[in-house]
């Protein structure tokens, strides 16, 4: 299937198609419909790792192109610098969770019906040839394939993988109690923790 490229203005009716989308723009490829049986629905290539900064672009984005409104972003608190509690998004805020115990290389958005999508974020200083191969790989048949194997496919570093912290002052979530004894995240299959 060959990826829709949009721009940030082109207007989406629910209507739409369920084509792969890649906005080029933002830099985000996106599967309007998810399969369950894929580890991600997409791919996300950020300008920086500044949560703050980022994320506003990707909540819009997401909300356009799934005609949904997401309501909570989970992410991996290692990657990501100046992470908020909230972020203003279209008539509400967006809540952010931050964990460790998530694998570091991707996003959560959840909303309030349908399945959470789940993005591998290709990191903001990766080659444009690289980024964008894996932007398109991610709109193509990867049923079955762990993150590591796309990365792979891609040519990208797999990057660290989901690991236990060492201590229990590391093991403290955002909104408060411990994780310790909580199992990591497998690398083959969708997270199983909703944010």
């Amino acid at each position: 299937m060959t990826p829709t490229l949009l721009s940030q203005l082109a207007p989406l009716s629910g209507a739409s198609p369920a084509i792969p989308r890649v906005d080029s723009a933002l830099r985000l490829s996106l599967r309007p419909v998810p399969n369950r049986l894929t580890v991600v629905d997409g791919a996300w290539w950020p300008f920086s790792n500044d949560a703050t900064a980022e994320l506003p672009g990707l909540i819009a984005a997401v909300d356009r192109l799934l005609d949904r409104v997401t309501l909570r972003i989970g992410l991996h608190s290692d990657v990501w610098q100046n992470i908020p509690r909230r972020i203003p998004a279209r008539g509400r805020r967006v809540r952010v969770g931050w964990f460790r115990h998530a694998d570091p290389r991707v996003i959560t958005l959840s909303f309030g019906t349908g399945e959470p999508v789940v993005l591998l974020i290709v990191p903001s200083g990766t080659a444009a040839d690289a980024a964008e191969a894996t932007l398109k790989l991610t709109t193509q048949d990867i049923a079955g394939m762990s993150i590591d194997a796309i990365l792979t496919l891609a040519r990208l570093p797999a990057g660290p993988p989901p690991r236990a912290a060492a201590d229990s002052s590391a093991r403290w979530e955002d909104e408060g109690g411990s994780v310790i004894g909580q199992a990591t995240q497998p690398s083959m299959g969708r997270p199983t923790t909703s944010p």
